[in-house]
Order: C-alpha cells, then structure tokens, then sequence
C-alpha cells in the first residue's frame, strides 16, 4: 500500500506551537485587560499529549478565528452553512473540515478550509496562531480539533463561498461563558449578515441527552452528556443557535482564554463521561473507527484504552459520592443555624397554619 493510502496520523505536538509572541499584543489593535489576558493565556496554552494514536481519516479541524471588535473585546467568526448541503445544512458553525493527504498540520487543515469556505488568508503574519486546543468527539465518529488564530488587518474582507456557506457573523467570546445574553449589540467589521432583535430570555439553554457508550456497569442515569445552546441574535432571519460540538468548542476556548468556569452547570447532575473515555470507547466500539485503524496500520491497545474508560467512570462515581457528602452537609448545616434541629436529632418541621 503506497504512502498516500496509508498515511501516518498527525503529530500534534511536533507543529502545532504559537507563532505569536506575548510582545506581540502590542500590535493589534486597543483591546481592553480582559482581551489582553485572554490572548495571553491563548498564546502560553500547551496542549496536554496524545495518550494515543487515532487515524488520520477520522480527523478533522475547524478555525476559531478572533478580531478585535471596536470596544476592544474579542469576537468569534461563526458561519452559517448553506441550506443546500448534505449534512448539517442551516447549521451555525466554525469554517472547518477533515484532513486532507496533502495537511501536515491540524492547523494546515483548518486554514485551508477556512480559505475556501469564508475566503480568510493563510498569511500567517496577518492571522498567526495562537495554540491549538484538545479534540472533540463528533457524533459521526470524527475527532474535531479547534485551532485558535487571531485576525491582525481588520481591513480583510471575506470573499464566501455559496455553495458552503450562506452568510457569516460575529459573537463575543465571553458570551460563551455567560447565561446572559449579550444582545443587543452592535454589529462588528467582519459581519455580512445583519443582527435581529432578539429576546434576551433563553439565550442560553441545555438538555441532557442519553450517551450509549458509558462504559461497563454504570446505572442508567450516568449516561448522560449535555448539550448546550446559545442564541445568537439572528434567528429571525433563519440563523440558527450555536449548537452542540460547536458550543462544546468555544466554551472551552472561553474558559481557557479568559481562565473563567462558565455561569452555569457544564454537565448533568450525574456527571459525564469525559472526552478523553469518550474517544477511548469509540475507538474500541465505533465500526467506522476500527476500519480506518486496520487500513491505516494503527494497533490498538485495547487493554489501555478499556483502563481509560473504567479510570474515568470511577472518578465520576467518586466525584458523584462527594458531591452528595457536600449536599448533605449543606443541609444539616442548615437545619442547625435555623433551629430546625439539634445536634444528635433529626430535623423537626416548623409550619404556619
């Protein structure tokens, strides 16, 4: 089998470093100190290693791309795709795609397809990259890296692709962290598409759907991941909320950028599976997955990847565990500041009839 249909998955670690330095936050344009250390803590993020290999035609890579918007905070390109396409058409997204024989990189991958999608430059002096965050798990067995850049010349203009991508818009970074909507506001540079009043209430929301692969002996209820939603002040006009691995995304990025946990509860109650037992239960269940590992040569290590699941589920039961040690002692706290109870003795109920 020649090079070319066989190809050696990407090394992560050996391109993927900034190529933006600290001094260079002096060249862009005025932020405010909230943007400024947010870029920095972008820039200095190292992305944790591989713990093992997935195959390279499973892979795919989408650009964060950050400007600069005119108060100085940091803004998102988002697009929505066009209603013509095969899958997830309508959908709000980041410009991105899977890897192609000729990327070297995942973040060759995700300039590429934002070029051909929005038009952005692969200049790297104009947009450098600021790091590279950890995989997603998207629901049709392709592992999503998110590669972070900043847009240095706000003068570009987006040249989009119609037969991909319908329109394309902003949304604050920070608003990803937040269940408060950040609407109204004004519409910033890169925007082709204008904003519609939308209703503040609901801006974000979630459920929790049932994941089929939790691992061994767990109770049903722990099998459950969140998915989360942001309006995105266009819905009026048929734009759709950012929605599922896309949010995942850029709540990460958020979180990592401004060193902040989001406003509201990330997982269910009964926690969930973390991404890294996620990867490991598909790659040893997922039909898809073990044929592009026995085509691209990939040994896995099953024994090591079941040890990744099970370690994961019992750190949830644990975590599980505390969390009721830590309510339950809330309570009984409470009982005794408000005279509900006595020290030894269950709690007595005092009502007004």
């Amino acid at each position: 089998m020649s090079p070319d249909h066989n190809p050696k998955p990407i090394n992560l670690l050996r391109y993927h470093r900034p190529k933006i330095s600290l001094s260079d936050v002096k060249q862009i344009p005025p932020l405010s100190q909230l943007s400024k250390q947010c870029l920095r803590n972008l820039v200095s993020y190292r992305l944790p290693k591989p713990k093992f290999a997935f195959p390279r035609s499973r892979c795919a890579a989408v650009l964060v791309a950050l400007f600069v918007g005119r108060h100085g905070d940091l803004y998102v390109l988002l697009s929505r795709r066009s209603a013509t396409l095969r899958s997830y058409a309508g959908d709000t997204s980041l410009p991105g795609g899977k890897v192609d024989l000729g990327d070297r990189t995942f973040e060759d991958t995700a300039r590429r397809e934002a070029f051909e999608e929005i038009g952005l430059p692969r200049d790297r002096a104009k947009v450098p990259l600021l790091c590279v965050l950890e995989p997603f798990l998207a629901s049709d067995q392709l592992l999503v890296t998110p590669v972070v850049v900043l847009i240095l010349d706000n003068t570009l203009r987006p040249i989009l692709n119609k037969a991909e991508v319908a329109s394309l818009f902003s949304h604050p970074l920070h608003s990803f962290l937040s269940s408060k909507s950040p609407f109204p506001h004004e519409p910033e540079s890169f925007e082709l598409s204008s904003p519609h009043a939308s209703d503040a209430e609901g801006y974000h929301t979630s459920f929790d759907i049932e994941w089929t692969g939790s691992g061994v002996n767990e109770g049903y209820a722990q099998r459950y991941v969140r998915i989360h939603s942001f309006l995105t002040g266009r819905e009026a006009g048929g734009t759709k909320p950012v929605f599922g691995l896309t949010a995942w995304m850029l709540i990460h990025a958020a979180a990592i950028g401004y060193n902040q946990r989001p406003s509201f509860e990330l997982n269910p109650p009964s926690g969930a599976p973390s991404t890294e037992a996620r990867i490991a239960y598909a790659m040893l269940t997922g039909a898809a997955l073990q044929e592009s590992c026995r085509l691209e040569g990939i040994k896995v290590d099953r024994a090591f990847l079941w040890s990744i699941v099970e370690k994961n589920r019992v750190k949830r039961r644990a975590d599980q565990k505390e969390d009721r040690r830590i309510s339950t002692s809330s309570i009984r706290e409470g009982f005794l500041r408000h005279g509900l109870m006595k020290e030894g003795h269950p709690p007595r109920w005092k009502s007004k009839l």
